[in-house]
This record gives structure tokens, C-alpha cells and sequence, in this order.
């Protein structure tokens, strides 16, 4: 009797972690997560060792628009995931260097969005890879978390794109 009732209170401890790790699962993966940032390819924006929260929705229903921040798998390197501005959409043609006396534009083809870190000088990005495949982008980053001093939602575009479109 007493065997019997420990058994079926542990069935039941069971299925109620296997519940709330499925629901944990389905919300991470589809709904929502928090991303730890390494690298300085998007200071001052987002700094190194900084955590963010990202929504997945925007990127499914493709809703994704110039001046968002993105995470996205790596083209050059699938196992890695890179956090970089959105700057141009498909249809859209993009200045590789807009500083540069001879200008070369790429058109950025249907299904593809064109990636930027906003440190321009240590950054690798669709200026070095091209355009990058639509169903790359894993979510949007929307909300800093950590360091608490920056706690708060970021801007859509601190900083001037459209030179940087034709």
C-alpha cells in the first residue's frame, strides 16, 4: 500500500516536470528567449557580455522591418548565432562602403534581408557574406536585460541607414 501510493506520487512529480519542460521548451523556441551577446559588433548598441530578450514572433510572420536588431544563425557558420542590424530588405540595393569613392551597390535578392553590425569597423557582416537567407533570422531583439544600468527597450535605429540604400 505504501509502495504503491510512493509510486504513483512520483508519476505524478513525473508528469508534471515533463509538462512544464515541454511548456518551457515551446516558449523558448517559439515565442520567446533571452540571448547572452558576445563580441563588438554592435556597440555601442549592445555591448559584449550584455543579455537581451527576443521575441521569435516577428520572424516567423515576417515582420521584420529596416533598423531592427536580429539574431540569426551564422551563413559562414551554422553552429553560431550573430547579432546584427537589419539594412536592407529584398528589392532593396546596399552600398558595401559608402565611404568609398567608387560605389558598388548589391541588390539584395527576394527572401534575403541585408545584415549590418552597427561597429561598421569590426564587424562581419553581409558586407563580407551577402545577403542573408530570410529563414536564417531566429528572432528580434527588442529588450536589454543585463547590465541593469541599460535595462530598457532598444531603439529601431540609432543610426542613419538610408545612405547606405539606393
Amino acid at each position: 500500500m505504501v509502495l504503491k501510493r510512493i509510486v504513483w506520487k512520483t508519476l505524478g512529480i513525473c508528469r508534471y516536470v515533463i509538462q512544464c519542460g515541454c511548456i518551457a521548451h515551446c516558449t523558448l523556441e517559439y515565442v520567446a528567449d533571452f540571448v547572452f551577446c558576445f563580441g563588438p559588433s554592435m556597440q555601442p548598441t549592445i555591448l559584449s557580455k550584455d543579455v537581451v530578450f527576443t521575441e521569435h514572433l516577428s520572424t516567423r510572420f515576417q515582420w521584420i522591418q529596416k533598423g531592427d536588431i536580429v539574431i540569426a544563425k551564422s551563413p559562414t557558420n551554422h553552429e553560431e548565432f550573430v547579432c546584427k542590424r537589419v539594412i536592407a530588405m529584398a528589392g532593396d540595393e546596399v552600398c558595401r562602403d559608402p565611404t568609398a569613392w567608387r560605389k558598388s551597390y548589391e541588390y539584395v535578392p527576394l527572401g534575403h534581408v541585408w545584415l549590418e553590425g552597427d561597429n561598421t569597423v569590426n564587424s562581419t557582416d553581409s558586407r563580407k557574406y551577402g545577403p542573408v537567407p530570410y529563414a536564417l533570422l531566429r528572432g528580434k531583439v527588442f529588450f536589454k536585460i543585463w547590465p541593469l544600468n541599460d535595462l530598457g527597450f532598444l531603439k529601431s535605429c540609432p543610426q542613419d541607414i538610408s545612405k547606405k540604400i539606393r
